[in-house]
């Protein structure tokens, strides 16, 4: 069964369908293991981080299992009559892409307005954050707090809204996804990047602020679609794509 052209909405969950009907058909039976991600990417058109937020949809699903250095392995077939690519929320990359267009006018409205009671609640954030660095989950609830941090300080209540909301949004996926590629080392980089931003807001620099957060969210992006280090060489053997055309981002 070939792999079909599909629309740009939620293109992780039209990969994720697609790669479903394969397993569901058999061409990928319980035990198989995928092609990598490189090949299905290039084979259907699109980027590797929508492969990528894709696969970690079908994990999450229960259909996949992600093994590290050995490869993607089909683990069983989808429920009759169930959709795996109907999960709510947006993709990882999504929401960061978001966030950086909304965090960042946020970040330099909060060095322009910003009180020192401001400047010390981010200031307590990461120290927080560096006392525990080993905890993920204080790490994360602390994360969340330095980011509404700067939203309380441009004053503006609905700004504090919108970042709760985005956070809000951080679903399974978003976290299977750090499962994966979060490191003690992208805490502590994550750590210098809080820094960055607050230098910039109690410097009142609202252009500094803008682009340390830029740099952050561009940042953890990359990191998410790095190679793993212990990843499987690349398989000769492609997935199949129809001739009627490819996947496009």
């Amino acid at each position: 069964m070939p792999l079909t052209a599909v629309g740009n909405t939620r293109l992780y969950r039209q990969i994720a369908e697609q790669l479903s009907t394969l397993i569901a058909s058999g061409e990928y039976p319980p035990g198989a293991r995928l092609p990598a991600e490189r090949d299905l990417a290039a084979a259907m058109g699109v980027s590797r981080a929508s492969v990528r937020e894709a696969i970690i949809s079908l994990e999450v699903a229960g259909l996949i299992e992600v093994r590290v250095g050995t490869g993607i392995f089909v683990v069983r077939q989808p429920a009759r009559g169930v959709s795996v690519g109907a999960d709510a929320g947006p993709g990882p990359f999504e929401l960061l892409a978001a966030r950086s267009l909304v965090e960042g006018e946020i970040a330099a409205l909060a060095a322009r307005d910003a009180k020192r009671a401001d400047i010390d609640a981010l200031d307590a954030a990461i120290e927080t954050m560096e006392a525990n660095v080993d905890d993920f989950a204080i790490r994360e609830e602390t994360d969340k707090a330095f980011h509404l941090a700067l939203a309380s300080a441009t004053r503006n209540g609905a700004l504090e809204l919108v970042v709760d909301g985005l956070w809000g949004q951080r679903a399974e996926l978003w976290g299977r996804m750090q499962y994966h590629y979060h490191t003690p080392e992208l805490a502590l980089t994550t750590i210098r990047d809080h820094r960055a931003i607050a230098k910039a807001v109690a410097a009142h620099d609202p252009a500094a602020a803008r682009a340390a957060m830029h740099r952050h969210l561009a940042r953890v992006a990359r990191e998410f679609q790095r190679e793993r280090p212990d990843a499987p060489a690349p398989r000769a053997k492609r997935a199949r794509v129809a001739s009627g055309g490819r996947i496009r981002t």
